[in-house]
């Protein structure tokens, strides 16, 4: 497997760059997950940390590279969003 030096903006991982896994299409995945264990021994604390683009070309306008930009809320959004599927649920209603 590929891995690639991907920078880290926000939250706790600030400044930092790690090696992620890139997939099959040479991507990194679109969202990082960063379990943090709990000093008292609870149950651990979720990072999340969505891909941006880090830049693009000037004449296509491609993407050069990925990085992560944290995401406080860090609300899942893995399934596909259908014109005929339900709306999501809030959390208030």
């Amino acid at each position: 497997m590929k891995s690639q030096d991907t920078p880290f903006e926000g939250g706790p991982m600030d400044g930092r760059v790690l090696p992620v896994l890139l997939g099959p299409t040479g991507h990194p995945p679109k969202t990082y997950r960063i379990p943090v264990p709990d000093a008292a021994g609870g149950p651990p604390t979720v990072l999340v940390y969505r891909r941006v683009p880090r830049g693009h070309s000037r004449k296509l306008g491609l993407p050069q590279g990925w990085k992560y930009a944290f995401d406080p809320e860090g609300k899942r959004s893995g399934r596909p969003r259908w014109p005929w599927s339900r709306p999501a649920a809030r959390p208030d209603a």
